[in-house]
């Protein structure tokens, strides 16, 4: 099989000096001592699982004969899409935001599972399915805004408001230029159809701390103002350098109902 990226695993994690350590597991929380004094924490620190549950997390992630990690098929239409027969979580976000890249991190694990990134944006026209083992199926959709497909809303609709063993929507936002026009619309779309949901700020490593630091409590300022169904702590990451991957990991076994007992603190 092919070699996995550094970082990909906690254990190489682990071995780096616990700055950078931090950087990588709870980006977030690195930012959180630049903020100026007074300045509310609680949104920034509402998930944190100790080592012991990203671990538990990261096996789901990794791939054996016992617990194969496939892609399923590729549906345009609800009615093409695999039975809802375990808990499901999906990925939205623009066509650019960098959403089969962060798929194909949080599948590094299993390198033999083809999450197609494209040079081109916008080259995800339908709805694809992975399953994960007995566990749970997670569910690439197409990008909205400039490059989606033409059925994009029908499509998304559909799936948003029939698929009942939905358990969270994963709202991708750029984490260079913040939320955008078209990422207001998808939020107004998930909380009309009261989903729940938590944004995902992407390409960190492409930010300075300065312009993620003022994207980041922006957004939390507009989660908290304009939201009903959005989680109050934004997950940051990176596919690039690993940042914030083995967080989402474990965020998404748990929304699955796959770590019962994982501390929200």
């Amino acid at each position: 099989g092919r070699a996995l990226p550094p970082l990909a695993a906690l254990s190489q994690v682990l071995r780096l000096e616990r700055s950078r350590r931090t950087a990588i597991v709870l980006p977030l929380q690195k930012l959180e001592r630049y903020l100026a004094p007074g300045t509310d924490t609680a949104p920034f620190r509402l998930f944190q699982p100790g080592l012991a549950a990203l671990q538990r997390a990261e096996a789901l992630f990794r791939s054996d004969r016992g617990h194969p990690i496939d892609y399923v098929s590729s549906a345009v239409r609800m009615d093409h899409a695999p039975p809802p027969a375990l808990p499901e979580v999906c990925f939205i976000g623009r066509s650019n935001v960098g959403k089969s890249s962060l798929i194909r991190a949080l599948f590094s694990l299993a390198p033999e599972v083809e999450v197609r990134v494209s040079k081109t944006p916008g080259h995800t026209k339908k709805m694809n399915f992975f399953k994960v083992g007995k566990y749970f199926t997670l569910v690439d959709m197409p990008g909205y805004g400039y490059h989606a497909p033409q059925d994009f809303v029908e499509m998304v609709e559909a799936y948003l408001q029939e698929r009942h063993n939905l358990k969270r929507t994963f709202l991708l936002v750029d984490g260079v230029v913040g939320l955008q026009k078209t990422d207001h619309i998808a939020v107004e779309m998930l909380e009309e159809f009261g989903i729940p949901y938590v944004m995902v700020l992407t390409k960190i490593d492409r930010a300075s701390r300065g312009l993620l630091l003022k994207n980041v409590l922006e957004i939390q300022e507009f989660v908290k103002e304009n939201t009903q169904g959005c989680f109050p702590q934004l997950f940051l990451v990176s596919s690039v350098e690993f940042s914030g991957v083995h967080l989402l990991r474990c965020f998404v076994a748990h929304v699955t109902g796959n770590l019962p007992t994982v501390e929200a603190s």
